[in-house]
């Protein structure tokens, strides 16, 4: 469905994206996550042929999407970072408009979603709220039927009612249509609602690549106290086994951030001379990116 290979952009000297590769199967949603800067709009951009890479390429439904973006772009639906339009035109127009354009153009499912959303259709595009204006966005997006959803940190700026509204119809859509989606976003709660795999860009590398559950089932947070050494430069140690990529040591004991977690080497471990009390708790993928985008290396990276 979609492919980038060896993707490098680069702006005069400034490097911001690396030798990028990744692939969204059919069906899949990937959420594509990292920190301010890290090159994720910039490969959005090159995905939807706005950009022409310094290197590699991006490819959709097999087609290198710079050479062929016109055709491509019919399967594909678009939701920006910052949607815009004629602000003159109602959502109603914005509906008729597109139908011109797309043969596959829905608009009862247009006048669906919009009276869904409580967002009146006959008002001005640019009198809108910023909430509106992205959950406008979205029914134009999805009222072709595309075979790829792309999303650029579509909830960004959004009050909690307009977040939670256009994730909860992006679900429903989903579930009825298994579309695929490439979704960028800071909302980690509500990206993992949704999302199947999770790709993590840092400084425009690709550090990580992996299915959510299997990212999650490997994380977890260790708490213990460590009465086997009173030097405080010697707590973590007893982790080695675990990839530890966050070691804090707090009044009563250790608290750890690991990434190589399993029930069989835990119980080894809370098992140690000197481990007393050592629990282990699930982490969000919020924590997880707090974890690996502060402090890890590529070293953490996963099914590339």
């Amino acid at each position: 469905m979609l492919k980038i290979e060896g993707l490098s952009v680069s702006y005069g000297d400034r490097r911001v994206l690396h030798n990028v590769s990744l692939e969204v199967n059919s069906g899949e949603v990937l959420a594509l996550i990292g920190p301010n800067g890290a090159g994720k709009s910039s490969l959005v951009r090159c995905l939807l042929g706005q950009q022409k890479p310094t290197a590699g390429g991006c490819f959709l439904f097999g087609e290198d999407v710079w050479k062929r973006r016109a055709r491509l772009m019919a399967k594909v639906g678009v939701v920006p970072e910052d949607p815009d339009a004629p602000p003159s035109m109602t959502a109603r127009q914005l509906s008729a408009f597109c139908a011109r354009i797309y043969p596959t153009w829905d608009a009862p499912a247009v006048e669906a979603r919009l009276a869904r959303f409580g967002v009146p259709a006959g008002t001005p595009y640019g009198n809108l709220s910023k909430g509106q204006r992205a959950l406008v966005a979205l029914a134009l997006a999805l009222a072709s039927s595309p075979e790829l959803l792309v999303l650029d940190d579509p909830t960004l700026g959004l009050d909690a009612v307009a977040r939670r509204a256009f994730f909860e119809e992006l679900v429903g859509e989903l579930a009825d249509r298994g579309t695929t989606v490439l979704l960028t976003s800071h909302d980690l709660t509500g990206v993992e609602s949704m999302a199947t795999h999770v790709g993590m860009l840092k400084g425009g590398r690709l550090i990580l690549d992996e299915d959510l559950e299997a990212l999650k089932s490997r994380f977890r947070r260790l708490r213990y106290a460590n009465e086997a050494t009173e030097d405080p430069t010697r707590y973590g140690q007893e982790l080695s086994d675990f990839d530890a990529v966050k070691v804090k040591v707090r009044g009563w004991g250790v608290e750890a951030v690991v990434s190589n977690y399993g029930d069989e080497s835990f119980a080894r471990f809370a098992a140690l001379e000197g481990v007393v009390d050592a629990e282990a708790s699930a982490l969000s993928l919020e924590e997880i990116f707090v974890a690996i985008a502060g402090e890890a290396s590529p070293a953490v990276k996963g099914n590339a």
